[in-house]
């Protein structure tokens, strides 16, 4: 319980600031720097993922389809990649995987709240 309710209050502070992210992320990928658009949009593809995808918080969305590339969604996601990159999931996942093994190793995916 009292992690649910730490998450609340959270989320209730974060969920403004997030829309006020992805709208300052559209102003950036127009007209702002590169590497600032690139870093938003993987924060945002990781939200995704942990979200909408039951993954992990650290790993994008591509590289989780490739993990679960039997899974329905899992193909969509690969099939569409593969027409902007060939490849790019199974690529994402070989430069992932070694994070996601030592997030897991260290426990990083356990209760922190008790």
């Amino acid at each position: 319980m009292k992690e649910r309710f730490a998450g609340f209050l959270l989320m209730s502070a974060i969920v403004p600031m997030a829309i006020a992210g992805y709208l300052l992320l559209v102003i950036v990928g127009i007209a702002g720097s590169t590497a600032r658009g690139r870093a938003g949009v993987r924060a945002l593809d990781h939200f995704v993922n942990a979200t909408l995808f039951n993954g992990y918080a650290w790993e994008s969305v591509s590289s989780h389809a490739w993990r679960a590339r039997e899974k329905r969604w899992a193909k969509v996601v690969i099939r569409v990649t593969d027409v902007f990159q060939r490849g790019h999931c199974r690529r994402a996942n070989k430069r992932e995987q070694p994070l996601v093994d030592l997030m897991l190793a260290k426990g990083l995916h356990k209760q922190t709240i008790f």
